[in-house]
């Protein structure tokens, strides 16, 4: 059994700060899946809902998603998100159904 750890974020922008919010969590994307332990980190947009979005992580363990919290690229995009969200993110953690 795999020991990875998925998350899913979601988000919902402010009115007019929709492009921003799929500018800066693109802009997580490089930095991210360079970080030891990252597998997977895509972000979506709602197709009914522009200014909603999530992103889909898996991480090696837990211990690969507590040092990504700790980098300079997580604290900036937190500072933001502060600013341009309509209401605090939601996030989800998942791991692998008992076979």
């Amino acid at each position: 059994m795999s020991n990875t750890l998925t998350l899913i974020a979601g988000f919902t922008a402010k009115p007019g700060r929709e492009e921003r919010l799929r500018n800066e969590l693109d802009a997580m994307i490089a930095p991210s899946l360079a970080e030891e332990g990252c597998i997977a980190y895509r972000p979506y947009v709602d197709p009914e809902r522009a200014d909603r979005m999530i992103i889909v992580e898996e991480w090696a363990d837990s211990a690969a998603l507590e040092h990504h919290f700790t980098l300079p690229h997580f604290k900036h995009v937190a500072r933001v998100l502060d600013e341009i969200l309509a209401e605090p993110f939601t996030l989800r953690r998942l791991t692998d159904a008992p076979a």
